[in-house]
């Protein structure tokens, strides 16, 4: 039983710090610049354009957007990413698919 309890708490400890890190947000004072870019022909006829998407690596925002991608199903739209003002700093809040509101 005590072994049983032993790795039922370590099982738990771990599902807490990966639940924590995954939260885990880069926060900035200056947000980063978007990089000139020219927006290539549109691939197809339902393809949409996704503009300005940041994404954390190392520590730090790189720039991801700037491209054309087909919604995974129909009657969904993009809605764009944005940049949260918050006390600690900035926070890039990533785009998804969703419906109209």
């Amino acid at each position: 039983m005590k072994k049983l309890l032993r790795s039922f708490w370590a099982f738990a400890f771990v599902l807490t710090i990966s639940v924590v890190s995954a939260s885990a947000q880069i926060y900035v004072n200056v947000r980063p610049t978007i990089p000139v870019y020219t927006r290539v022909e549109r691939p197809g006829p339902h393809h949409v354009w996704v503009d300005e998407e940041w994404v954390e690596r190392n520590g730090r925002y790189e720039w991801a957007g700037g491209y054309w991608a087909e919604p995974p199903r129909p009657g969904v739209i993009w809605i764009g990413g944005f940049w949260r003002h918050g006390p600690r700093g900035d926070v890039w809040v990533r785009g998804h698919w969703g419906h109209r509101r």
